[in-house]
């Protein structure tokens, strides 16, 4: 038997999460690849996250982004496109915020800076996860996420968040196999944007998961953790 080194799956966070989101495909992937969830929040761009990923990263990976990690995923393949082999886009978007939804990110940026971190609240998590997912373990990571990673975390996530490029005209470059994967019910990028993105990617595939929010490595592992498995297994080996 060939024995071939495993793939390099590097796998991105969303807003206030850490490696905790991805814990399940980390434990149940690592058979097929080498997992590895990069650290987001040391810096307040988009660009500069994805030049200390490409810094840290072998010369080929997979790459798997959710929500912000999907934004510092399409700077992946702006600046270094050559490097992916095939790319997992999760309840994330292309395009930039409406004017509504960017003015309450910069008033919460203000609060924020102002000394009231509010942190993800009991009162929030409608807005992340599927409501059967509300008072279970689930929404309690959630929180216990956002609570560990602090202040001045959100502040850099929130500005790098506020001032990334918009990347509706990155999807037609897209040029490795990608799947889009999105919660039915997420109401922060609902999957009306996921398949704008499927639609502009070519040959992308778009995987819709029911009863399930804005995380679904979280609200739906098992589910999450086959869809990037079938995805890895048929497009990491020749």
């Amino acid at each position: 038997m060939i024995n071939k080194k495993k793939p390099t799956l590097i796998m991105l966070p969303g807003l206030l999460c850490n490696e905790r989101l991805w814990q399940h495909q980390v434990e149940n992937l690592n058979d097929i690849c080498d997992p590895y969830v990069a650290n987001l929040s040391l810096d307040n761009s988009v660009e500069n996250m994805a030049k200390r990923i490409l810094a840290e990263a072998p010369e080929r990976f997979a790459l798997a982004g959710l929500s912000m990690g999907g934004y510092v995923s399409f700077e992946i393949m702006r600046q270094a496109p050559e490097r992916v082999i095939c790319l997992a886009l999760l309840d994330t978007m292309a395009r930039l915020d409406e004017p509504e939804r960017l003015q309450k990110r910069k008033g919460l940026l203000r609060i924020t800076e102002e000394g009231r971190f509010l942190g993800v609240t009991p009162r929030l998590l409608p807005t992340l996860i599927y409501k059967d997912k509300l008072n279970t373990p689930v929404a309690d990571e959630v929180m216990g996420m956002a609570a560990s990673l602090g202040k001045e975390v959100f502040i850099r996530q929130q500005t790098a968040i506020i001032n990334r490029p918009d990347s509706t005209a990155t999807l037609s470059k897209i040029e490795v196999p990608t799947i889009v994967i999105v919660g039915e019910e997420d109401q922060l990028t609902p999957s009306a944007e996921s398949m704008k993105m499927v639609r502009a990617i070519p040959d992308a595939i778009l995987h819709l998961l029911p009863h399930c929010g804005h995380l679904p490595p979280l609200e739906l592992p098992e589910a999450t953790t086959a869809l990037l498995r079938q995805w890895l297994a048929a497009n990491t080996w020749e």
